[in-house]
């Protein structure tokens, strides 16, 4: 069963930073909170963790489209084609922001994704997300929590996230309510940026 901690988003304690580290290191599934909506994320770099948040999701590891969450723009060159500077600017623009871009993937994504030409990356700005990636040293890969019930599209409330996912986790954070609208994405690995959907971030970066 899982575990539910608190973390402030204003200043989040280290030792319990290290904590959800520890676990998302062995291979743990993680519910923490983000810029927009809550986020289920596991290390990048753990097949096993890779295919349980697959399996949950009812996808194919290959074909699922999780996001990258970056701490910086610095880890882009690890898994992302070079880019061009009009779409770098953007990136700079928009980022840390509640977006998701999708960009070319090159030959080192995680074998999991080597089928893949593309990549979704985002760089929450919530300093719980940021500071776990940094901590960790790579991406965690994430995808949404999602509600069965459509209305409430995404369920904002941790305890009420902890109540549904305790058995499917190992540990959920308690970040304080988050939002109910997802992020924008937006395709640049075309030649034009392409609004695939419009959610929190706005579209005035591009």
């Amino acid at each position: 069963m899982a575990q539910i901690i608190k973390i402030y988003e204003d200043k989040p304690n280290e030792s319990a930073i290290a904590k959800v580290v520890k676990v998302l290191k062995e291979g743990g599934l993680v519910i923490y909170p983000t810029d927009t909506v809550y986020g289920l994320g596991c290390d990048i770099t753990n097949s096993r963790a890779l295919e349980k948040i697959a399996k949950i999701k009812g996808v194919k590891l290959e074909k699922a489209n999780f996001s990258f969450i970056c701490h910086d723009l610095s880890n882009l060159s690890d898994y992302v084609k070079q880019i061009d500077t009009s779409t770098f600017k953007i990136l700079k623009r928009a980022l840390p922001g509640p977006y998701t871009f999708i960009l070319p993937g090159n030959n080192s994504l995680p074998k999991e994704f080597k089928k893949k030409t593309t990549v979704g990356i985002r760089v929450p700005d919530n300093s719980i997300a940021l500071e776990i990636v940094r901590q960790l040293g790579n991406p965690i890969v994430s995808t949404s929590i999602r509600d069965e019930d459509e209305v409430i599209e995404y369920t904002t409330d941790p305890e009420l996230i902890f109540e549904k996912w305790q058995n499917l986790v190992d540990l959920v954070i308690d970040g304080g309510y988050g939002d109910n609208i997802g992020s924008t994405i937006i395709d640049l690995s075309g030649d034009e940026p392409i609004v695939i959907r419009e959610g929190k971030g706005s579209l005035d970066i591009l």
